[in-house]
């Protein structure tokens, strides 16, 4: 028999989540005969699989111990130094994701955004990977290794629940800035768009086809020079590569875009950056509700430096 006790991070994690981290090499059927057989117990009381930690909670486990990991979760420890955080407190952090880097690992042992985040969490002391064994910090939202900008992650579990909560609910607001090779009309584009999986790509229509997506993004031209303008893209759909297909459907793609324009000589990637998050009206029962209204902007970005040196 082992016991744990509920932190912070197992708030509203389900029972049997936790029991399958705890005991990852459990079957699912035994596991599942222990919580019949009252094996599986929350403060000396039987509990159903679908019940919800709170902190302070006593999980007594009257399992085999060859099902329990023993071992530390295997954790890449990354290099931080260059990790820019925008804003932190006790449950997220706002982080700049530079183009060229993953948000998550391709097992290819390339660096990546996530593995920085954790590395920095276990240094400061915020998070175990041997404690903490039902939660692994994440990322919140993602955006193309090609593409700098702005990403949420989460310390806690109910940090990520509640944060994507307000994702799925558009209580927050993701705004890109980008060069593009021809003029855009201000305002707000309707369209459809369908993935390509096996391509990698996507492929935007006019009217709604088979598989197809309907996509709303609006744009606003900040500054012009010659034929290069500088737009202001806000996404009110969150669709694979919504942005840069979307331009290039309307005649006007992003400088550098390979996949969706042509390669333009002094960028390595298309000039796209997520540089603004805005935090609408969330609702009072969640964690991170303190953030209503509050707006994070990442002013020094490469787009509009590479603007300026036109």
């Amino acid at each position: 028999m082992k016991s744990f006790t509920a932190g912070k991070n197992e708030e509203g994690v389900r029972l049997l989540r936790f029991c399958e981290k705890v005991c990852p090499t459990m079957p699912k059927s035994m596991l599942h005969k222990a919580f019949r057989n009252k094996r599986v117990k929350i403060n000396g009381k039987k509990q159903s699989a679908d019940y919800k930690l709170v902190p302070g909670d006593l999980i007594e486990l009257y399992i085999n111990d060859e099902f329990f990991s023993e071992k530390e979760s295997p954790v890449k420890t990354a290099d931080y130094s260059k990790l820019n955080i925008l804003y932190e407190d006790a449950n997220v952090l706002i982080v700049v994701k530079p183009f060229g880097l993953l948000c998550h690992s391709d097992n290819k042992n390339e660096d990546n955004l996530i593995d920085m985040v954790i590395s920095y969490l276990i240094d400061k002391g915020e998070y175990s990977p041997v404690k903490d064994t039902s939660f692994t910090p994440a990322l919140c939202n993602r955006i193309d290794q090609g593409t700098e900008g702005i990403v949420i992650a989460a310390k806690n579990h109910p940090a990520l629940a509640d944060i994507n909560e307000a994702i799925r609910n558009n209580s927050t607001e993701k705004i890109y800035i980008c060069i593009t090779s021809y003029s855009v009309k201000d305002g707000i584009y309707k369209a459809y768009l369908k993935r390509d999986k096996t391509a990698k790509k996507v492929t935007v229509t006019e009217r709604n086809i088979p598989d197809s997506k309907e996509i709303i993004t609006g744009f606003r031209t900040i500054e012009s020079k010659g034929n290069h303008n500088l737009v202001e893209c806000t996404l009110y759909t969150g669709r694979t590569h919504q942005i840069r297909a979307h331009l290039a459907f309307i005649g006007s793609s992003i400088l550098g875009d390979r996949k969706y324009g042509k390669p333009f000589p002094e960028t390595e990637s298309q000039l796209l950056c997520a540089y603004k998050l805005r935090f609408g009206l969330l609702d009072e029962k969640l964690s991170v509700a303190y953030l209503s209204g509050k707006e994070f902007c990442y002013e020094n970005n490469h787009v509009k430096k590479f603007f300026d040196k036109l």
